[in-house]
């Protein structure tokens, strides 16, 4: 039986892009599900902060965060977020910047690795970013973060001991290491099977066809192989 596709996703919480990136990529795969020889896929996230220095309380929305702490005229930023609010809509996302609460995500990131040790990072990942666009939650602080992590089946008090004990800090310095290792300044970024790159919120066909692509090339080897 032919492995699965390895698709090594790095992304950050705060990045709208990422989001739409995660959809359109989950769009893109369940069209392929079909397929007589249908690809086999798992997908992993990887840590990536757009803005480290961020305060975990920011005070002000998204259009004050890009005007004051970025230095972009708001004008500009405006422009930007209908922009993205739109493009978040076609992929069925509704994004709602005037109640988001703009944070560092540092421990977000921690928690998605604690995510991933006990098999819920999906879960845990798709969690966090409806909060963050959608719902306006806070995704900065412990107790919210172990909230949301009891909401998608994780233990409340082991996440908040990995949350508190900073367990997981090394995984996410880690993946930022292997981000610059591969030379990636700008997320999203999709690494497949470790060898091809995609950059940006790709639609949701292209994903379609890197998987067939990949998996094609996979068949072929094995029956060349055979």
């Amino acid at each position: 039986m032919t492995d699965a596709i390895k698709i090594d996703v790095w992304s950050d919480i705060a990045c709208p892009w990422c989001y739409i990136g995660k959809r359109n990529l989950e769009t893109g795969l369940a069209a392929t599900a079909e397929d007589p020889d249908a690809p086999v896929v798992e997908v992993t996230f990887h840590s990536f902060e757009l803005s480290p220095d961020t305060p975990v309380d920011f005070d002000g929305d998204e259009l004050d965060f890009l005007s004051t702490h970025k230095g972009m005229p708001r004008d500009q930023v405006r422009q930007m977020l209908e922009n993205v609010t739109g493009v978040a809509a076609k992929a069925g996302l509704d994004y709602h910047f005037d109640i988001l609460k703009h944070t560092n995500t540092v421990k977000a990131h921690e928690l998605l690795h604690f995510a991933r040790e006990h098999g819920r990072q999906k879960e845990m990942t798709e969690r966090l970013m409806s909060a963050y666009f959608t719902e306006g939650k806070h995704v900065g602080r412990i107790d919210d973060l172990v909230a949301l992590a009891a909401e998608v089946g994780l233990d409340a008090d082991a996440a908040r001991e990995a949350l508190v004990s900073e367990r997981h800090l090394p995984d996410v310095r880690a993946d930022q290491d292997q981000a610059r290792a591969y030379g990636i300044t700008g997320v999203p970024f999709f690494v497949v099977d470790g060898k091809y790159g995609v950059s940006g919120a790709q639609p949701p066909e292209a994903f379609a066809q890197i998987a067939r692509q990949v998996w094609s090339e996979r068949s072929g080897a094995e029956v060349d192989a055979g």
